[in-house]
């Protein structure tokens, strides 16, 4: 049964809870509290290398510690960030890169070239985008301390939109030691160049992680824009707090506990506007395309057919109600380049009906050979809205005669399990729900969950050699009308393979105290530099 607070929020409990509540976090120490900043994520972090893993809370630690070479503004353009200067040669097969002055390790050590060179080297084994430059180079390398060159065996016009791309994995630059680990095995020594750094000492796994400014860091001269600009720090520390519980944690930012709760379910944002001391605030206008990724490696999700009906049997805009209940927050997706991306298209779209297809998606299934087997669903219990959402698509496959079993855990767990490749006996998994930036649908050669490289893609593994064919097209084409047509042409031969299903596009609020101000607003991560608090 979907079970939805709205009734808890008229009864006044979210009000009372406030008053009621004791205190959660007052007990813990450190800098002053208008120097502090209390955030409650939206997730549990579990894995902090952000080459190991492309959850957002991951990204987001990445964002706090490391730096990158490249960021995007506000206006989704590449800009310097590291780099303090950078060409191209004439042939444009060779491109020097020279490291602006200031750059430090947290460990008081500087930034070199060869750092740079073995973070590119080791990101360029998992990120689409950075697997495309490993396959183009002739050469990676340091050429002193401050300097380093791509060279290419051919050119690559997009090489700088590459190195700044927007989707997980981010290009993090870490220390040569850490970098020169295989992507497979995780960094675990938190040391990076960025504006925060990593406070062992107060990390209290599953519960909370403390990040202090870096007060060696050196911003750029630039006013911040997007990721980009100078990176100052108007806080001493950044506490993330782990409450799973949605009413706990808005109990906790209605006192004053707390400053800011990232993903607040969508019933509560009437409890936030009609409090003066919370303000609501959509940070990514852009939305979140939410989809459901298939494993292609077991049955029943390893035959085509079945795979297609799930894009039959799902009801959009009944999911929507469940993950976003008001209305002007989502909206349908047919597109596998999102809503608002300049390749949206309708292409072999003609699946799409608004109430779904039961009856054609039960067919499917009969063609595809389904005889009983178990599906499961991955059910993140500390996110209603895909919790709600994963309750809901059991019930509609049952109603077909799917034999569905939901699989019950925090987010961290979904993580944890989507990386099982096996069948759902040993501990493997059939469906689970995410979200993506819908910016990053626009990114084929930069978002992994548009690939379908098989067991060496995303998670859900699915593998078609006639659209990674067109993929790798993309690099080499070179106006946006030119990749307009090939996105039409992936998209047709997307939507007869079925790697993803779409849930439908989401706008999502934050909500924060008005005291906290000057949060950056782009898809995909939650800086924390620029922050402040009255």
């Amino acid at each position: 049964m979907i079970i939805s607070r709205r009734d808890l929020i008229t009864t006044g409990f979210a009000a009372g809870a406030a008053v009621s509540m004791p205190s959660l976090l007052r007990a813990q120490t450190g800098p002053a509290a208008a120097r502090t900043v209390r955030i409650i994520k939206s997730g549990d972090l579990r894995v902090f290398d952000p080459i190991l893993s492309t959850t957002t809370i991951t990204g987001d630690h990445g964002y706090a510690i490391y730096d990158t070479l490249f960021a995007l503004n506000s206006k989704f353009t590449p800009q310097p960030q590291m780099v303090g200067k950078w060409s191209a040669s004439d042939d444009k097969k060779t491109y020097t890169f020279e490291l602006r002055n200031g750059l430090g390790w947290h460990d008081g050590t500087p930034v070199t070239a060869a750092d740079c060179v073995a973070s590119i080297r080791r990101w360029g084994q998992v990120a689409p985008g950075g697997k495309l430059i490993m396959a183009r180079a002739k050469d990676i390398s340091k050429k002193d301390e401050k300097t380093f060159t791509i060279e290419l065996k051919e050119p690559l016009g997009l090489l700088i939109d590459v190195l700044a791309n927007l989707a997980n994995p981010f290009l993090f630059i870490m220390r040569e030691n850490d970098a020169s680990r295989p992507a497979t095995e995780q960094v675990t020594a938190n040391i990076g160049s960025g504006p925060f750094k990593f406070n062992e000492a107060l990390a209290k796994p599953g519960a909370s992680f403390a990040y202090d400014r870096n007060e060696k860091y050196v911003p750029r001269d630039d006013p911040s824009d997007g990721f980009a600009g100078g990176k100052v720090v108007n806080v001493d520390r950044v506490i993330w707090e782990n409450i799973s519980n949605p009413q706990t944690a808005f109990a906790a930012l209605q006192a004053g506990e707390v400053d800011f709760l990232e993903g607040p379910p969508a019933d509560l944002y009437p409890a936030v506007e009609s409090d003066p001391n919370l303000a609501l605030q959509v940070l990514d206008k852009m939305g979140w395309v939410n989809l459901l990724r298939l494993n292609c490696l077991q049955k029943p999700f390893d035959n085509m057919k079945a795979r297609q009906a799930m894009l039959y049997l799902v009801d959009q805009e009944a999911i929507a109600r469940v993950i976003t209940p008001d209305p002007k927050y989502s909206h349908p997706v047919s597109s596998m380049f999102g809503n608002d991306t300049l390749y949206s298209n309708d292409e072999n779209t003609g699946w799409y009906k608004k109430g779904g297809d039961p009856e054609k998606a039960k067919q499917l299934f009969k063609e595809g050979g389904y005889v009983g087997e178990k599906v499961v669903i991955l059910q993140p219990t500390n996110l209603m809205g895909f919790s709600n959402a994963a309750q809901f698509l059991a019930a509609a496959l049952r109603k077909i005669g799917i034999n569905a079993e939901l699989a019950p855990s925090d987010w961290g767990g979904v993580v944890t399990r989507r990386t099982n490749k096996g069948p759902v006996e040993e501990g493997g998994w059939s469906i689970f729900i995410t979200g993506v930036p819908d910016l990053t649908l626009s990114d084929p050669i930069g978002a992994p969950w548009l690939g379908a490289e098989g067991d060496k893609g995303f998670f859900g593994w699915p593998k078609s050699d006639k659209y990674e064919a067109l993929r790798a097209q993309w690099a080499d084409t070179p106006t946006v009308a030119e990749r307009q047509v090939l996105a039409r042409k992936m998209q047709a031969v997307w939507w007869d393979y079925v790697p993803t299903v779409l849930l439908g596009q989401g706008v999502y609020a934050t909500a924060r105290r008005k005291t906290l101000t000057g949060l950056i607003g782009m898809p995909g991560a939650l800086p924390m530099w620029n922050m402040q608090k009255a």
